[in-house]
Formats: structure tokens, sequence, C-alpha cells
């Protein structure tokens, strides 16, 4: 099955154009079509598998962004279309297959983490418990249907997807019940959940539990604050997308009542007074008094918060979290000779985000981040054109995943939208 995505080129060629460092104009080119070059796989009906990159098994957290600067086009070439709304169609079906897995196999080949102990399916490659991983495909839906107005995605596949994730992520509210378990033998346990797998004790709050962060490391206290702040921006903006659609919502009022309970609990439990910042947003809490002051480079973050539509660039409580996340106070914020921002327990300590650096840019309202960040991303590359996952902010020659589409996608909308 042929795809030339015509009108796709002809949009990359528009902003090159409009390009004039040589350096920039190939890292764009390369960037923006590493998706569609390295990670998509069709097979013989049109249907779409994506893999993350270095790995062969498909995120549905990171083929939903991986895709994201494609989306745009769904109203001009067809078959950007087809590809996002294919890779939808396979999203709903891996999390009606299981809504507790985070990663899938192309087909149920056994492949991925065959060790784990928990409930794993041969179509899981990995079944880490991730509130971003429902919620993604569902974020994805509405960038799909605000580019290009086709409610029929709203279709049977969707309403059965949607009742499953809103039925887990109410079950996720009070997890005593919860048939999730997760436990893997890894040195430095970020791996693995305590409790025999179940994870950390709690206080029921009104969010709802992560196991894992956007990073796949374990939460350190069940309420990922972020998380929880996705869900709510995300159900909101798909009920306002299913009324202009005028397809009834069905479970309206379900989606009505959890994001309220949410939003309770995090005023109540996850926003933090601090002498330094004044009240800021907590990163992890467990209802029990206990909380978490960091934010990681993994999407959802509180750094991207208006990214992510929870709130807007000029929010008091988020401009008051934001200058905490950019700080020596945050422990995954460094500081060196090539570059300073945020980094993840996820890598090496003083490895800063691509993906980071790019958050910061586009929820900031200073054109001087813009081209301080522009100046860092492309000199932060070590020569390859691409984004990587971490970078040593002394020596950006050293990093991490030199193949990672998540960041490159980025890449390209930041200079779309903040740079062209």
């Amino acid at each position: 099955m042929t795809k030339t995505f015509e009108k796709m080129y002809e949009y990359i060629d528009s902003v090159c154009n409009k390009i004039e460092d040589t350096k920039l104009r190939k890292m764009f080119r390369k960037c923006y079509l590493n998706t569609l070059e390295t990670t998509v796989k069709y097979d013989a009906e049109g249907n779409v598998f994506i893999i993350t990159g270095d790995i062969e098994a498909m995120w549905l957290r990171d083929s939903s962004v991986q895709v994201s600067h494609y989306v745009r086009l769904a109203g001009e070439d067809a078959d950007a279309k087809e590809l996002v709304k294919s890779l939808l169609k396979r999203q709903f079906s891996y999390i009606l297959t299981d809504p507790y897995a985070n990663a899938f196999n192309e087909s149920a080949n056994g492949r991925g983490h065959v060790n784990d102990e928990t409930m794993k399916l041969d179509i899981v490659w990995e079944r880490k418990y991730e509130i971003d991983s429902l919620v993604y495909p569902l974020w994805l839906l509405n960038r799909y249907y605000a580019n290009c107005g086709d409610s029929s995605v709203f279709d049977e596949l969707f309403f059965k997807t949607y009742k499953i994730i809103l039925d887990t992520l109410i079950t996720e509210q009070d997890y005593k019940n919860s048939e999730y378990y997760f436990r893997r033998k890894a040195d430095g346990g970020i791996d693995t959940l305590d409790n025999n797998g179940k994870g950390p004790d709690y206080a029921y709050t009104g969010m709802v539990r992560s196991a894992f962060r956007p990073s796949d490391d374990r939460c350190i206290y069940p309420f990922l604050v972020p998380a929880n702040m996705f869900i709510i921006a995300t159900l909101n903006e798909l009920s306002a997308n299913l009324k202009k659609a005028d397809i009834e919502d069905k479970y309206a009022h379900i989606s009505s009542k959890l994001c309220k309970e949410i939003e309770n609990g995090i005023e109540k439990y996850a926003t933090i007074d601090t002498e330094e910042f004044g009240r800021i947003y907590a990163y992890e809490v467990d209802g029990l008094g206990n909380t978490l002051l960091m934010d990681d480079a993994n999407v959802p973050s509180l750094l991207s918060l208006p990214y992510l539509g929870y709130c807007s660039k000029d929010d008091e409580l988020y401009l008051n979290t934001r200058k905490f996340v950019l700080s020596k106070a945050n422990p995954y914020y460094f500081e060196g000779t090539a570059a300073c921002g945020v980094g993840s327990p996820h890598t090496p300590k003083d490895y800063i985000w691509h993906i980071a650096l790019v958050i910061e840019a586009l929820t900031s309202a200073d054109e001087a981040d813009t081209q301080r960040i522009l100046k860092l991303l492309t000199t932060t590359d070590a020569g390859t054109g691409f984004m990587h996952e971490g970078f040593d902010c002394n020596n950006p020659d050293n990093f991490t995943r030199s193949w990672f589409a998540w960041a490159n996608t980025l890449f390209a909308i930041f200079i779309i939208d903040k740079v062209i």
C-alpha cells in the first residue's frame, strides 16, 4: 500500500524555506520526518504500528506524541489523516486488551519483559500501569478532531475504550480493591512496586493512583500530580469536542464527577506553601501528609502544565511552580558548562533532557527563552542532527538514546510554533 504524504512533504519544504540557518534547516527536516521514516510500519491491510525508536515495542504515550506534528496536517494530507486514525484504532484495541499495560507488541508474540510478576499477555511488551498511557490516546484524539473535524472517530470502539479508561481511573482512586500488581527483580528498585507488588500506602484523596511515571520509573508516592492534571485537561477537552460534534457523551456525568474529585484532591493535598517560591504544586503525594517536591523531564510534568492545557502560562500558581522547577531546589535541575535544564532520575545525574528544554520554551511567554533554548538545542545534538533522551550538561557528546522519536517530534513542533 503506497503512502506518499504529498502535502506533508510540501509543508516541510515550505517551513525549510523560512529557515536561513543551514544546520537548523537540516535538523528540522530530519527531526520532522524521524517518526515517519524510522518508526512507522504498515501491515498488508494498511494498519499502522509505531515503535518508540530504539525499542521495538509501541508505547501508548510515545506513539501519541510521535505523530502530534503530523496530526496538524490531518485536514490536508489524506495519508497523515489515515496514519493518525489507524494509530488511534490500534491504541484503543490495546487498551481494551489490557488498560494497565504501557507498551505493546505488534502481535501476540510474547516479546518484552517476560519475567515480570504481573498478569501479562503475549501482546504486552511491558505492563507498568501509568495514568499517561491511558490519557495520551484521548489527547491525540482531541488533536485529531480539532484539526480535521472528523467525528467518525467517536465510534463504538472509542466509547468502549472511553468507558474502560474511566472505569480504570475510578478504580485507581481507591486502589485497595485493584487487581493490579507488578514486581520486577531489578537493582535500584525503580522498576518494581513494594508491598508485594501493590505499591505504597495511601489515604483517599480523590486523585488517581499512578504506579509508574511517564519515565517508566515507579512513583515514590502514588498520586502523581501532573498526571492527574492531565486527566482533567484531556477529559474536559474531550467533553467539549463531543458536544461540538453533536454526539451524545454517554459518560459525561462520570467524567465530570471524576474531574471534580481530582481537582479537589489537588487543591487539598498537592498545593504546598514554600518560603522561597510561595504556593506551588507538589510532584507526588500520598494523602498521608507525605509530599515529593521535584519535577521530571518526562511529560506530563509540572513544567508542562500549559502545554497539556491544564492552565495558562501566566497562572500564578504555575509560575511559582515553574520558578521552583527551574531552580536548584528541584533535585533534577542541572547546570553545567554547556547547558542548564531539567533531567530525570531515569538517566544519570547532570543529564538534561531535550524534551524538557522544548517544553520549557513552549510554556514560556518570553522570546528570550525561545532564542536561548534554540541555541541549546542546536549545540547539544552531538553533531547528529537529532535530539536525544538525556545529555551531559558539561559534555553533550555524552548522551542516552541516539534514536528517540518523541524528542525529535517536539523539536520540530518547537521550530514551527516558536521559531519560524
